[in-house]
């Protein structure tokens, strides 16, 4: 029997059942070829690291059944069907282990080849290698242990498998109509686009009845409010051009959005640390935690559409209090030197001053000072694109739902406020010590004591505290590229094998 090596890890499951198989009449040929769209992380082992021997104890019926059972739950991760791995009942089946194998790389850490990711996609899966750890399972009886340790152990992943469900179901049952476009629709309106609207609701909202009267009364307004909250819009309980455009995306592109959203989670650690920012980009939104659980929350401007606030991982180590800026090129090219053109005296006026770097080489930088484009405050962490979260003395980005203004950067509405409870177990920093650095104006560079992680994350689909799924746009087009991607690597996969 010849078997075709679809990835790297697959080499070693046909050397281990070669030697598990060679007392009986089957023997299997390894015939390497190109990788399948599930292909090895960045670090992780190659088949000729030496465990490409590793002999693999025969299965029993029941944990071949246990692993077709998993393989069957592979849809309800967003993972594509499994179903020829199926097929035969034969526990020791290569086509099965091979299965076995791709699933646990896919719901582990992705379907994405190292090629695939975005340069702002600085989140990156760690390397991992399956075969050891399932031979262990198999050797010990423990394959249900093993199962469950493979996808990301959070609950904003549970509550997107559950969603996915939802979703799927809607989808399945024909979706929900289009509310016909018109004028907007506030208290009082009557109507087929009343009747359809509450229909609409009514899909994602067992609050609403969808057979209630066709005029948008307050409980429609109140239902239309919860909606908008759902999706990032101002909950103003009118139904005008943009939320009518939410309502009218359809259950299936729903599903896609979280397919892509589930697939980021698998790029996280397997363990978060318990003291850590996230700042979900798509949503402007950063909460902190404290012992895992949220100390705080407060809206953020991130990047707005072709200024990309990347997905990374880092330690803010400091603060900065009453910070310079130092323009990059791009901006000052771009935007102040146009400026200084069209209106001489501007950069003087706003605190730019030239500043040579050698070389003959200069850039501008902006004083301290309350109209300083960082504000008072900015938070420094390690990281390749430069970005960086501050202060800004532009309020008004705040009172906004779309919030996503910044050039990549990720300006605070409460910068103050996180830096005194960064600061709270530093005695040097106690009571009102960074009030009264930032009024003297002078510039203070602030070492943490503790480090914290930050992570900057990209959700246009997440469940809420209810349970319910909340959406968000996808500005930069992420989930539609990752989608191509991961579609690409499939069908790469599929002209390697035939």
């Amino acid at each position: 029997m010849r078997v075709r090596v679809r990835n790297w890890a697959v080499a070693r499951v046909a050397a281990a059942l070669c030697a598990t198989t060679a007392a009986t009449a089957a023997v299997l040929t390894v015939t390497p070829s190109a990788p399948s769209g599930i292909a090895p992380p960045a670090g992780a082992a190659s088949p000729a690291s030496g465990a490409l021997g590793a002999v693999m104890p025969r299965l029993k019926d029941s944990q071949a059944s246990q692993l077709r059972r998993m393989l069957e739950g592979a849809p309800g991760h967003g993972l594509p069907s499994y179903a020829k791995a199926l097929t035969s009942g034969a526990p020791d089946d290569p086509a099965l282990i091979q299965a076995v194998m791709d699933y646990a790389h896919a719901v582990h850490g992705g379907r994405l080849r190292e090629g695939d990711y975005l340069a702002d996609w600085g989140m990156r899966p760690t390397g991992f290698d399956p075969w050891p750890s399932f031979v262990a399972a198999v050797k010990e009886d423990r394959l249900a242990t093993w199962i469950a340790s493979l996808p990301p152990p959070y609950t904003g992943y549970d509550g997107l498998r559950r969603g996915l469900a939802t979703y799927r179901a809607l989808a399945s049952d024909g979706g929900w109509k289009v509310i016909p476009e018109g004028p907007e629709l506030a208290l009082g309106a009557t109507g087929p686009r009343v009747a359809a609207l509450r229909k609409r609701l009514a899909a994602e909202d067992s609050g609403v009845d969808a057979k209630g009267p066709d005029k948008f009364d307050a409980g429609l307004v109140e239902a239309v409010r919860r909606a908008q909250k759902r999706y990032g819009l101002e909950p103003v309980g009118r139904v005008g051009k943009g939320t009518l455009a939410a309502l009218n995306v359809p259950a299936s592109d729903r599903v896609d959005s979280i397919v892509a959203n589930l697939e980021r989670w698998r790029w996280l650690p397997a363990q978060l640390p318990a003291d850590r920012i996230q700042i979900n980009i798509a949503a402007a939104v950063l909460t902190m935690f404290k012992g895992d659980a949220p100390a705080t929350s407060m809206k953020v401007v991130t990047g707005r559409p072709g200024d990309h606030t990347p997905m990374l991982s880092s330690q803010i180590h400091s603060i900065v209090l009453n910070p310079p800026w130092n323009v990059p090129t791009s901006i000052a090219t771009k935007e102040l030197w146009p400026k200084e053109r069209a209106n001489r005296g501007y950069l003087k006026r706003s605190g730019f001053k030239v500043i040579s770097t050698g070389e003959g080489r200069s850039r501008l930088q902006q004083a301290p000072g309350p109209n300083n484009s960082l504000g008072r405050i900015k938070f420094d962490f390690d990281n390749k694109y430069s970005v960086y979260l501050h202060d800004t003395p532009s309020r008004g980005a705040f009172e906004r739902y779309s919030r996503l203004a910044s050039h990549g950067c990720v300006r605070l509405e409460r910068p103050l406020d996180l830096a005194k409870l960064l600061l709270q177990d530093d005695p040097a920093w106690a009571g009102d010590a960074v009030d009264s650095v930032i009024a003297v104006g002078d510039t203070k560079r602030v070492r943490l004591t503790k480090p914290l992680a930050v992570y900057l994350l990209y959700w246009t689909a997440f469940a809420g505290s209810n349970g319910q799924m909340n959406f968000r746009d996808d500005p930069y087009e992420w989930d539609g590229t990752l989608a191509s991607k991961i579609g690409a690597g499939k069908q790469v996969t599929q002209v390697a094998t035939r």
